[in-house]
């Protein structure tokens, strides 16, 4: 996302400390992963921006197409002050429905939004201890939040806090690059999948990165 305005920086872009140890790890576990990893060099995930614009972000985004959801974000951020890149929570809240509409949000995504920012600002998510906590309990605290269900929480596991082990069985992407790389193309169940997914502990959110790319050679984003 370009940053609005001349003064606004550019986020920084931080990238996981274990991935090398996840590659050989993978590569000598897995056939498919051992012929895949190579295939994308020195490629890995990055995580960028702060967690509450990142899951309004996800709110936004939902249910329209991507550049659709840039151009709403890009609207809605400029009603806040500073960067598009970070915003925060007490701002939201003090934005008009009306203001929040004029947007491009719908109503319901207004709520979300609110929702999220009175979730933040009232200390309901534990911000600061997500570091010692493990992935289900972060999850549970994170689908409370109206909008949210699992997969946007699981993709906020690996993309934002780069958990190395996250196996999103909800997300058709990593049920078809199973298919495509381990079935030959055939369906797969979720046991099918979570039995697949089970041999790559304690990578799998590395593991369904390289089989997002098997599909788009372009790097998944969140």
């Amino acid at each position: 996302m370009a940053p609005r305005g001349t003064s606004a920086r550019v986020t920084p872009e931080v990238t996981p400390d274990y991935w090398d140890e996840a590659c050989k790890h993978l590569s000598r576990r897995d056939r498919v992963m051992k012929k895949l990893i190579p295939q994308f060099g020195e490629a890995r995930l990055q995580s960028k921006g702060d967690a509450f614009t990142t899951l309004a972000r996800s709110i936004v985004g939902q249910q329209i197409s991507v550049k659709a959801a840039q151009s709403v974000w890009n609207r809605f951020a400029a009603l806040l002050p500073g960067e598009a890149a970070r915003i925060a929570p007490g701002g939201v809240l003090e934005l008009s429905n009306a203001d929040m509409r004029g947007a491009g949000l719908s109503a319901r995504k207004v709520e979300y939004l609110c929702d999220l920012a009175q979730h933040f600002e009232s200390g309901s998510v534990h911000v600061k201890r997500w570091g010692t906590m493990d992935d289900e309990a972060i999850i549970e605290e994170l689908v409370a939040i109206r909008g949210i269900g699992r997969w946007t929480a699981e993709m906020f596991l690996i993309f934002h806090l780069m958990r190395p082990n996250v196996l999103p069985l909800d997300d058709l992407g990593l049920l078809k690059g199973i298919s495509d790389n381990y079935f030959s193309g055939e369906p797969v169940s979720r046991a099918e999948a979570r039995e697949v997914g089970d041999a790559w502990a304690p990578y799998r959110s590395v593991a369904t990165w390289y089989l997002w790319r098997s599909l788009d050679p372009l790097p998944v984003d969140y």
